[in-house]
């Protein structure tokens, strides 16, 4: 059953349920995580410095970033880097394609 798509990377996801939807629907849902959204489109960024650039905690950040992981938006990446014992989040965007339309809502199914 054909419904809500997206791509990333090659490959079609199908979110065939109004959970899923719901789901793409909140992250998109909040103009923070809309800007957080188009800043990993353009590069990939660690934590701080994103917090840093968008002017709010990492605390918060991390809400903001989990909800767009959850919707298949993004994806992070632990790294060590030489000189430093600690290891660093980095965040990406991953490559989508969002189509909606009433045909799609109608063969959405229940969960």
């Amino acid at each position: 059953m054909q419904s809500f798509a997206y791509t990333y990377v090659g490959v079609m996801i199908m979110v065939q349920s109004i959970t899923e939807l719901v789901a793409v629907g909140e992250a998109l849902s909040n103009p923070v995580r809309v800007k957080v959204l188009r800043m990993l489109c353009e590069k990939e960024w660690y934590v701080y410095e994103m917090a840093k650039e968008l002017g709010i905690s990492r605390q918060l950040l991390y809400l903001h970033l989990k909800k767009l992981e959850k919707a298949g938006l993004v994806e992070s990446e632990l790294r060590l880097e030489p000189g430093d014992p600690r290891a660093k989040k980095y965040y990406r965007a991953k490559r989508f394609r969002i189509v909606l339309d009433n045909d799609v809502i109608k063969r959405l199914g229940e969960v």
